[in-house]
């Protein structure tokens, strides 16, 4: 991990750009694979589940009976703690409904907004060495919550076409009954395109590799709406002399473990803190069983230490990331200093694996610097919001006019004339 002494304003962009491994070869592959699934449907889903999980899918949609048998082999104390994660996951969602309001903007002209669930969404849930069954209670509750009718979720089987048990008892235990056996680009393109089996969604949601990520990406060429543009997981540290720096490099080595196109970054005004972090980023580093993915995301990031810390959340803002945490005795009192970032975490015991599991916060966040303009996963990201307005006669008669003067100075007369119309009726004219 390098460490940066001080840099000046002018290099602070060129610090703030993630690693990139995005290449045309990538996109090439993702778009073939895309179309050949629009074309060919099931079929094509089957030989790519053959060629890339190693196995042949007789039934893309998982059994009653596959339920049943994953709720067994899940433990009672892995229960128990997706349960805990469900219920502060909900109380926190639930206080995201937005009640409609009746608005009077002039006597006789009533508007109003409705959030409307979107009908049918996708979920793609990682699987391979790290299955993401947390994901689903980050994206399926605020979809009930919402209201959502149709919810499906994709997930990539195993060689033996199995899917991982705990995958199975949360999706069940949030109510998602339609779970898909496909993974990769294939599985969005089954989402997006529909085939034989999968009805075509309106939205997909949920983190992936590489060609997960270029899949979505692409399809939204295709009227198909996405989450939020993704890159790799990212963590920015602001860490002051209060820090504790054995939590700190936990915490960036809990995000660099994510794969190796991680970055992980820790700023902080006093140098003798950022040594200290570092020296317990070696010693933490050995002990974990994913080495080998933490040292390469290690590569791709760096320890900044800056004049103060208004430089420090100054650089964070236009860093923008991911998972910003603050650990400094009073962290509450910098709430008012972030402007940019997914999600934050203060003080020294708010650690970024809670808002990953269990505190209620959802996980699913922009990275790649899109905190600067998006927000995470919310029971917002699935519902569309519709305006609705009521006229009276007194009500057009009041606005009628202005209406009338704007659309012959824009020279819509056809506009005016569905107002001047109605006034006419309204004055027996």
């Amino acid at each position: 991990m390098k460490k940066i002494l001080f840099p000046t304003q002018e290099q602070w962009p060129a610090l703030c750009h993630r690693p990139s491994f995005d290449s045309q070869e990538l996109i090439d592959a993702v778009r073939q694979i895309l179309m050949v699934v629009k074309h060919e449907g099931d079929s094509a889903i089957r030989n790519y589940s053959l060629k890339f999980d190693g196995t042949t899918i007789e039934d893309i949609w998982v059994s009653v009976s596959e339920f049943e048998e994953a709720e067994l082999r899940v433990s009672q104390p892995l229960k128990e703690a997706i349960q805990l994660a469900m219920q502060n996951i909900t109380t926190f969602h639930e206080s995201q409904i937005e009640k409609s309001v009746k608005i009077t903007t002039t006597p006789g002209v009533d508007c109003w907004r409705r959030s409307i669930a979107i009908e049918r969404v996708g979920l793609y849930i990682p699987g391979g060495s790290a299955p993401l069954f947390s994901t689903i209670l980050m994206l399926g509750i605020p979809a009930k919550i919402a209201g959502c009718r149709d919810i499906i979720l994709c997930t990539p089987p195993n060689k033996e076409g199995k899917i991982e048990p705990a995958i199975l008892y949360t999706a069940k235990l949030v109510g998602i009954n339609k779970v898909a056996k496909i993974g990769g680009a294939q599985a969005i393109a089954a989402m997006a395109f529909g085939t034989a089996s999968i009805q075509r969604v309106h939205k997909i949601f949920g983190p992936g590799n590489q060609y997960v990520t270029k899949a979505k990406e692409l399809v939204q060429q295709y009227g198909v709406a996405i989450d939020m543009p993704a890159g790799p997981s990212e963590v920015l540290v602001i860490a002051d002399k209060t820090c504790v720096p054995a939590f700190v490099a936990a915490d960036l080595l809990a995000q660099a473990e994510h794969g190796p196109d991680s970055q992980v970054v820790v700023l902080s005004d006093n140098e003798s803190i950022i040594d200290a972090i570092l020296a317990e980023l070696d010693i933490q580093t050995q002990l974990l069983p994913r080495k080998n993915i933490v040292e390469k995301a290690l590569q791709n990031s760096f320890a900044m230490i800056c004049q103060n810390m208004d430089e420090c959340f100054a650089f964070s803002n236009l860093y923008a990331p991911e998972h910003l945490i603050v650990a400094a005795d009073e962290a509450l009192l910098y709430e008012n200093r972030i402007i940019n970032a997914g999600s934050v975490f203060l003080g020294h015991y708010s650690c970024e694996s809670a808002g990953d599991y269990a505190s209620g916060t959802n996980h699913t966040l922009p990275t790649n610097g899109y905190a600067s303009s998006y927000s995470g996963v919310s029971v917002d990201s699935f519902v569309k919001k519709i305006t609705f307005q009521n006229l009276s006669p007194l009500g057009l008669e009041n606005i009628g006019p202005a209406i009338e003067l704007m659309a012959e100075a824009e020279q819509l007369l056809a506009h005016k004339n569905a107002v001047s119309i109605r006034l006419k009726t309204i004055n027996n004219v």
